[in-house]
């Protein structure tokens, strides 16, 4: 059951917020450095964390050097990611012994893990503040501790997740906004930690999600980005749903376009296609992880959908949006996985031809149920599989945006080129890149953009 953190706490935590303020404005205004690792779950939560330190008095710095405060926000779903914040705390160190009085804190998903928490508390006695997802929003008074009582504190609420409003936010840039719409998943992939870390799905109210997206149109919005573990499944436990999301957004005035991520096949359903065709602002870009083309592996995955299933949706997205670009991601060397059915997964890239690839080489998760599973490949012969699965792509994607020459698309122009920093840049809805000439001041607007050349990972056009 979803638990909304009352108005009760909330308000407390605005105390809190006062506070500290009145602490920080004693002396120097002091900074903060925050880290963010991972996904654009994790950017948003980092958004979170500057709005309220913002709100306390605290400035904010690129990196650790100097800093009073320093927050590592953390990312579970990759052993580097895990492994370069270590790598951080521990060059921490030797600036804590320089100024005893920072403060370094770790949250995020990392911690949500009892052993990584555990490694912390024993290897890295210098972290003063570890604290779980499930606990953002107690930022305020966990800051308040450390500066009055200077005690390390581990805070790792248990349960399936909570979801706060009105929380703070200091974004990253006012032209593309990220506005979260559901947190968890109950999906329990066999190879990810997702569902341990993130808790179950919990769906924010729809009329509080319009009102963040109104907020943020009337203050210069002009691409929202909906964030989920899995958005097809918002809403189920409030009798709505992402299409009626998606209309309703739609719906709101102002020229604008509307993102989403990330979505599983399983339920990618006939009317949810139907509606992204029926909404001009949605873009035209579908990221469908399929993972693996093997029926065994996927079961073993425990994805709930086999290859034909997902040939089926592919079909009926081209059917029914026309120019659609489809992308995915792909795991190799899954446990017990065969060379027969890598093949299987070849074969289905070949069908599909994806416009791209995310490809990964299996990376085990402790807790996970594919960790305790047999893996006899070596990791010398995954990677030459990589590697094929790599050169079918690239032979598949090569002529993938050639298609669009010749096209006129309606482009948000975001800022500098990414080919040429003569050029601006934007992309098509689509979601492909292209570059443009244009003066700077068109930053922010939408302009027709005419195709002209094809690269292999960008577009070259000229605003008609």
């Amino acid at each position: 059951m979803t638990t909304k953190v009352s108005a009760e706490e909330m308000a407390l935590q605005r105390d809190f917020i006062q506070k500290v303020a009145e602490i920080n404005g004693k002396g120097a205004p002091p900074v903060a450095h925050v880290h963010t690792f991972g996904c654009q779950q994790n950017v948003s939560d980092g958004e979170k964390l500057k709005g309220m330190l913002a709100e306390m008095g605290y400035g904010f710095s690129e990196t650790p050097d100097g800093a009073d405060l320093v927050i590592f926000n953390t990312c579970a779903v990759r052993e580097n990611a895990e492994d370069r914040v270590f790598g951080n705390l521990g060059a921490l160190k030797h600036e804590k012994a320089r100024n005893p009085k920072m403060i370094i804190g770790v949250c995020g998903c990392m911690v949500q893990q009892a052993h990584i928490t555990e490694k912390i508390k024993r290897s890295f006695p210098h972290v003063d503040l570890v604290f779980g997802t499930n606990a953002l929003h107690t930022l305020p008074q966990l800051i308040y501790g450390q500066l009055t009582e200077h005690k390390r504190k581990f805070f790792i609420p248990e349960g399936d997740g909570v979801i706060a409003e009105g929380v703070p936010v200091r974004r990253e840039s006012a032209l593309k906004v990220s506005v979260p719409i559901m947190y968890g998943c109950n999906n329990f992939c066999s190879y990810c930690i997702v569902p341990y870390v993130r808790g179950r799905e919990r769906s924010r109210e729809l009329s509080d999600i319009i009102s963040e997206v109104k907020d943020a149109l009337k203050n210069g919005a002009k691409e929202i980005l909906l964030l989920g573990q899995n958005v097809n499944s918002y809403g189920k436990e409030l009798n709505t749903s992402f299409s009626e999301l998606l209309r309703r957004i739609n719906a709101l005035d102002g020229e604008f376009k509307i993102c989403y991520m990330s979505s599983h096949p399983k339920d990618f359903s006939d009317e949810l296609i139907d509606t992204i065709a029926e909404c001009g602002k949605v873009t035209r870009h579908f990221h469908l992880p399929v993972q693996s083309g093997s029926d065994r592996v996927l079961k073993e995955m425990n994805r709930y959908y086999g290859r034909e299933d997902y040939f089926k949706i592919i079909d009926y997205i081209r059917e029914k949006v026309p120019n659609a670009a489809i992308t995915s991601d792909i795991i190799v060397g899954f446990p017990g996985e065969t060379y027969e059915d890598f093949q299987e997964t070849l074969s289905l890239v070949e069908r599909v031809k994806f416009d791209s690839l995310f490809t990964f080489i299996y990376s085990s998760r402790k807790g996970t149920k594919a960790a305790s599973l047999p893996d006899p490949i070596s990791a010398e012969e995954k990677g030459r599989w990589f590697r094929e699965l790599l050169d079918v792509q690239e032979k598949m994607g090569e002529n993938a945006y050639s298609r669009y020459v010749g096209g006129t698309f309606r482009v948000l122009c975001e800022g500098v080129g990414r080919t040429d920093s003569a050029l601006l840049t934007g992309k098509t809805p689509q979601d492909v890149i292209v570059d443009f000439e244009g003066d700077k001041s068109l930053i922010g607007q939408f302009v027709n953009v005419k195709i002209e050349k094809a690269l292999n990972w960008a577009l070259i056009g000229k605003i008609v």
